[in-house]
């Protein structure tokens, strides 16, 4: 938060107020960061720094966010050092502490430009630790025009119960308008989550975190195996920017990222916490009503979203910076992953085993259009670049190898490129990777549903219909 004060012979304040809600009330005055005096007439620039980041000497740049408005005050000159925070050595030291800990030294560094991100699910516990610490705290939420009407009675609750009013952040109308019109209201089940998802979150999202210096949120370690197994409970953002501006200026907080799901789950009944109503229905990750369902008993929780796409890379674009970098350089708008500017990669070619059959696009054509194959295919529609190909990988090899002779034919064909348009239209590509069964008797392929691709679903798929 910054503040700049001009003052003649009597002192100017001006704000903004923003509800804050906790045990307390009292917040803490700012520290002075530097201040220049010239004659009768002092201008001051204030700065609460903890962090590696240039100071503020501006009013904010957006009035749309959640950041309260500057205010002024006139102080003598005064020359203070600015230390820079380790947040890796930070994290480290914090990584054994409680969440009520993590909690309470956050709110505490950061006061009112701190807040919690709330997507309406077992997050709600965040807020509950904020209250446990007793200081003021602020919470944000993104409605994205498309959630569950048991979400929006579960904020109303929300509010309710803990004396609070939630910060709201809507995406752009004109932008949603274009998209609808532009590609309908369920283009993601298409052509992948991330274009809606950019819409309706993340520029919502990157907006608001332009009125902070820091943010809490609810991400855990458990929650995906392939984005978030290294989440730490502090950290520079690597993706978002904070109200100062550029890499840096923004601090990323995660008090539950070592707790167990269930633990979550244990300390909300243990403190008769209100939850969403939809987590009795078997849901345990929510979010958009038409990207979100319930899992069965022992389905990974995020196998409930965006399940037509791979279970341990799903990120909306929030916690982009979970993913490795160069699987966050190979993603693009849709999901698909990312060729270079001439439509294909470069990336060496993956599936490779002698018993695997690459087809061409000649091969793929001819066994298309048989009605009566010698034996039924398993072809595997994909591009060398794709994390989620080459997470698949592993188990498609070692499936081929236990085909080999079986009378069952696996094969792969690269599908991106020039190929792309032509595996949409006729072979039901919709994401990286498909996979295809192409029965003895038919010549209309069959497409794997799912999106657990091991060895054991693979070979029931197969089974079920050889």
């Amino acid at each position: 938060m910054a503040f700049a004060v001009t003052s003649s012979s009597s002192t100017a304040i001006s704000g903004s107020g923003f509800s804050r809600s906790g045990a307390s009330s009292d917040i803490k005055a700012p520290q002075i960061g530097s201040i220049r005096l010239a004659d009768r007439h002092a201008t001051v620039n204030l700065s609460q720094k903890r962090c590696a980041v240039r100071p503020v000497n501006a009013e904010p740049k957006r009035n749309d966010s959640v950041v309260p408005s500057a205010a002024t005050i006139v102080a003598p000159e005064v020359s203070e050092k600015v230390e820079v925070e380790d947040y890796e050595l930070l994290a480290k030291e914090l990584d054994k502490a409680s969440p009520l800990e993590i909690m309470d030294k956050a709110l505490e560094k950061f006061g009112d430009d701190i807040a919690i991100a709330f997507s309406g699910a077992e997050d709600v516990a965040l807020i509950e630790y904020a209250k446990l610490t007793g200081r003021p705290f602020r919470v944000f939420s993104l409605d994205t025009g498309r959630l569950d009407p048991e979400t929006y009675r579960f904020f109303d609750e929300v509010e309710k119960h803990y004396g609070i009013r939630i910060e709201y952040m809507f995406p752009d109308s004109v932008e949603v308008q274009a998209l609808v019109r532009s590609k309908g209201l369920f283009s993601f089940y298409e052509d992948g989550h991330q274009e809606c998802c950019r819409v309706r979150k993340v520029r919502p999202l990157r907006r608001a975190l332009k009125g902070l210096r820091a943010w809490i949120t609810g991400q855990r370690k458990d929650q995906s195996p392939g984005t978030r197994s290294e989440v730490p409970v502090v950290q520079v953002d690597p993706v978002f920017e904070g109200l100062e501006g550029g890499v840096g200026s923004l601090v990323k907080w995660n008090p539950v990222a070592n707790v167990d799901g269930k633990d979550i789950w244990n300390f909300l009944r243990a403190m008769n916490v209100p939850v969403n109503s939809l987590h009795s229905q078997g849901y345990v990750s929510i979010g958009c009503e038409p990207c979100t369902r319930p899992v069965l008993p022992g389905q990974h929780e995020r196998e409930g979203r965006w399940w037509w796409e791979d279970a341990k890379a799903k990120e909306c674009g929030l916690h982009k910076g979970n993913l490795k970098e160069d699987s966050a350089a190979q993603l693009n708008g849709n999901g698909n992953g990312a060729a270079h500017s001439n439509g294909t990669a470069t990336q060496s070619d993956i599936f490779n085993s002698q018993s695997l059959v690459t087809l061409t696009r000649t091969g793929i054509e001819n066994l298309a259009r048989l009605e009566n194959r010698k034996e039924p295919w398993l072809v595997v529609l994909y591009a060398p670049w794709c994390p989620f190909c080459q997470a698949m990988e592993e188990s498609y090899v070692e499936l081929a190898e236990k085909l080999a002779g079986s009378g069952v034919k696996v094969a792969k064909f690269r599908a991106d490129g020039e190929q792309k348009e032509y595996a949409q239209t006729e072979l039901q590509l919709g994401s990286f990777p498909t996979i295809l069964f192409f029965p003895k008797h038919s010549s209309r392929p069959i497409k794997y549903a799912s999106e657990k691709r091991d060895v054991d679903s693979l070979l029931a798929f197969i089974n079920a219909l050889r």
